[in-house]
């Protein structure tokens, strides 16, 4: 199906909206108009296009039109039909960041006031106060402004069908960021049940420039009817808008006059040159790729920010009132820099930021446009980006990542498959909204994209999980959540198996996190701050408990932009006070790496291949790669450079494929045991981004490197290390919590990191002995293969190098 055509001419918006556009000495943009011409033809549409486009208003254009049209021609019809309306829901609007969907009702206020359009608008997430979640579900705005998760609560209430009944548009915002995960497959299911309570809604997908629009296109219609029919070839994809491309963004890549260290990834060498480049700015964004990064970055910056230049800190783990205090202070343009991490990733429209800087590699080249789309917001200027690099490697990242935006190329994603512990998820909660009926729920579920290929079997797999634990479970009264009517339907078995439903609803599993607070007395050297020792203030966020572990009372770490002392430990709250001088730790949270991308490596690959262009690098690099060049060789773009060496006592193999830590951490683990059985005696392994060394008492040069290489490394070698790996349970642990097996939490308390473990321990090893398919071992190995293994990549490594593995 082509894409609107969005230079021909088209209609003239109404009067009022065409005066609005007009005050602000505005036109309206082809693809804009495009986006109200699809809604009046009643199709689900996906927008492509880039930021600064409009791309927010085309989507709630149409919307905001079609309110005003219903409230002119309902008056003078009654009070009674003025009094429905008011409390009908209109358009949702889905987003995957809490604060951007805060950010779009903001922007979203100023036409509709100005405009004068009698038209509520609310926000709903987590943040929410309970006592207005609760009132809009009866008394819905005309928009709703939410999360995935949010919307499945929603359909898990008793009073979904009326309370979406009414529903005529839904806008999902930056839909490439949600697709591609599994927070993309419970909003699918649900989007799938929402056509079943309003069978004429349409769905709107705003996303920026994509690799490949395909994926999205399918994802906004259904893949199947309600009957089971399968839609004919071209009808199963939305219609397609792009908009106008704007100027070209500008990427700069910092040649650091400093020394340029081999290894690290703070820059902190280049944190003065950072400074300078803020100071000629208005407001810059200082992207980092995790939120130890960010503590570290911020403090380094103030070090040296003898001008008191206002710079703040965001990231996901601190408080939401510090996290909304900084977005309201970029707004009113009273910061110069934020430091931040993926929270800012996405679609917050600040136009007097005038320059993203990036600490570190990127990662990909998707993720850089995205954050280079924070800066500017007008498509008649260019958006400015600054890349600094972290060590010399990083170097030639930056450099591949600045190529690729500058040829407009991005990196493509996978097409996933729809996760089964979603799957169980969403199952569980159309119990809690209703009885079903088996057949018709599996028919909705298949008409979601990621879920189309799901057969039957596997479908009723799920369902007797969710209803009993499955073969191996069902004798457990406490997985008993499902029973069955006179009419065969299923319902929940009671109201706590519902609660425990909505209090772990979700795709996202965080690892069991503590409270930061301030407190008003220190503890004894060595005591702990016990309740009533001290009084605890203000909450500065939250840190992952297995850090907190590692502290004891009197160390110092970093957070919230602080130099904090631990003083102990209050029930569920770290109870710190300010430490000022003090050398601190940094703390680390287990999520959050990114890998490096496929597309950057290959680029990465073919740069160190072309000695030509190193002439065209900083000189310490240029000096590394003819070093390296000389004392052993620099890897062609298609050959797998591996060097041996004694050091210390110790016998080292290093090689580098460049495809990223996961598939190098799991190419490290497979390797090392045939090394084992080869009789090296391997020691330890460590992965990087770029390499993997592992070392051993034996000597390692003498062995045939393009054997321990093959492909078959990736058969008996994977399934006996996976069987008595700790990765599989740790991926078993979260499915089951996603699943419902596991709760994380209960009404009245919430289980400890290590109840969690310890209980899904155990069910791993009775499912594992005796239902060795269960459906949750199927999801772990499924995630264990993407998301801990990158198992795709490794086997494209090891393909691509067979045969030219290059031992020095």
């Amino acid at each position: 199906m082509a894409p609107l055509d969005t230079d021909m001419a088209r209609a003239p918006l109404p009067p009022t909206f065409e005066a609005w556009f007009e005050a602000r000495g505005w036109r309206a943009r082809p693809h804009q108009l495009a986006m109200v011409e699809a809604a009046q033809a009643g199709r689900s549409t996906l927008l492509i296009a880039p930021t600064g486009g409009g791309k927010t208003l085309a989507g709630f254009l149409p919307s905001l039109i079609e309110l005003a049209d219903a409230t002119a021609t309902g008056q003078g019809e009654g009070d009674d039909h003025k009094d429905a309306d008011e409390h009908r829901l209109h358009t949702l609007y889905i987003s995957p960041l809490k604060a951007l969907a805060v950010d779009v009702a903001r922007n979203l206020m100023d036409p509709i006031a100005e405009m004068g359009l009698p038209t509520t608008v609310e926000t709903r997430t987590g943040d929410t106060p309970v006592s207005k979640r609760q009132r809009q579900r009866t008394k819905p705005p005309h928009i709703l402004l939410t999360t995935p998760e949010q919307m499945a609560l929603l359909l898990a209430h008793p009073s979904a069908e009326t309370f979406f009944g009414s529903v005529k548009t839904v806008v999902l915002d930056e839909l490439h960021a949600l697709v591609a995960s599994k927070r993309g497959d419970l909003l699918s299911l649900g989007l799938a049940r929402l056509r079943r309570h309003a069978p004429a809604v349409r769905f709107v997908g705003l996303s920026a420039t994509v690799h490949d629009p395909e994926p999205l296109r399918r994802y906004l219609v259904p893949q199947a009817t309600l009957d089971g029919e399968v839609p004919d070839p071209g009808e199963d994809l939305s219609h397609l808008v792009i908009g106008q491309g704007g100027a070209r963004a500008m990427v700069d890549v910092l040649a650091s006059q400093k020394h340029i260290p081999w290894s690290g990834h703070m820059a902190r060498h280049a944190m003065g040159e950072v400074l300078e480049a803020i100071k000629t700015v208005k407001t810059a964004l200082v992207f980092v790729n995790t939120r130890s990064q960010a503590e570290i970055c911020f403090q380094e910056l103030w070090r040296a920010n003898d001008d008191n230049l206002p710079i703040a800190l965001h990231h996901g783990s601190l408080d939401v009132a510090q996290r909304r205090k900084v977005e309201a202070a970029m707004t009113a343009g009273g910061l110069r820099a934020v430091v931040c991490t993926s929270t800012l990733d996405l679609g917050i429209d600040w136009g007097d930021v005038d320059l993203v800087i990036q600490i570190g590699a990127p990662k990909g080249a998707s993720r850089l446009t995205q954050r280079i789309g924070r800066a500017n917001h007008r498509l008649n200027e260019a958006s400015r980006a600054l890349l600094v690099p972290g060590n010399r490697f990083e170097v030639l990242e930056c450099r591949a990542a600045k190529d690729a935006v500058e040829e407009g190329a991005l990196d493509g994603e996978p097409a996933r498959t729809g996760a089964l512990d979603i799957l169980a998820q969403h199952i569980m909660g159309m119990a809690c909204a209703a009885p079903f009926d088996a057949d018709a729920l599996y028919a909705e579920i298949v008409s979601a994209a990621p879920y189309s290929e799901l057969t039957r079997e596997t479908f009723d797999q799920a369902l007797a999980f969710v209803s009993t634990g499955g073969y191996a479970l069902k004798r457990y009264d406490r997985y008993k959540r499902l029973v069955q009517d006179e009419d065969g339907r299923f319902r929940v078995k009671d109201g706590r198996v519902a609660q425990q439903y909505r209090m772990n609803v979700g795709a996202i599993i965080e690892a069991p996190s503590l409270a930061v607070r301030l407190t008003t007395r220190r503890s004894g050297s060595g005591g702990r701050a016990r309740a009533g020792g001290g009084r605890a203030g203000r909450k500065l966020g939250t840190i992952e408990e297995w850090f907190v572990d590692g502290l004891t009372p009197g160390d110092t770490f970093l957070f919230s932009g602080q130099m904090l002392r631990f003083e102990g430990l209050q029930e569920t709250d770290v109870l710190v006070t300010r430490a000022p001088g003090e050398d601190p730790k940094a703390p680390s949270w287990q999520g959050g790496k990114f890998p490096l991308s496929t597309y950057l490596a290959d680029r990465v690959r073919k740069m160190i291949d072309a000695p030509e262009t190193w002439s065209a690098l900083p000189a310490p690099v240029a000096e590394w790669l003819e070093l390296q060049a000389k004392r052993s060789a620099a890897p062609k773009r298609d050959e797998l450079l591996v060097e041996t060496f004694p050091y210390s006592s110790r016998h080292f193999l290093v090689c580098y494929p460049f495809d990223g830590r996961l598939a190098h951490q799991t190419l490290g683990m497979l390797a090392t045991r045939r090394l084992e059985r080869l009789g090296m005696e391997p020691l330890g392994f460590v992965p990087t981004e770029y390499a993997l060394s592992i070392w051993s008492r034996k000597d390692m040069s003498g062995l045939d490197m393009g054997a321990l290489f093959e492909e078959d490394l990736l058969g008996d070698d994977l399934e006996s290390w996976l069987a008595e790996s700790v990765l599989m349970k740790r991926t078993f642990r979260y499915c089951a919590q996603i699943a419902g097996l596991i709760e994380r939490r209960h009404p009245g308390q919430e289980k400890t990191g290590r109840q969690v473990a310890f209980s899904s321990d155990l069910i791993y090893d009775v499912l594992k002995e005796h239902e060795p398919d269960h459906l949750l071992l199927k999801a772990a190995w499924a995630d264990a293969a993407s998301g801990f293994l990158d198992l795709a990549r490794l086997a494209a490594l090891l393909r691509r190098c067979a045969g030219r593995v290059h031992h020095r």
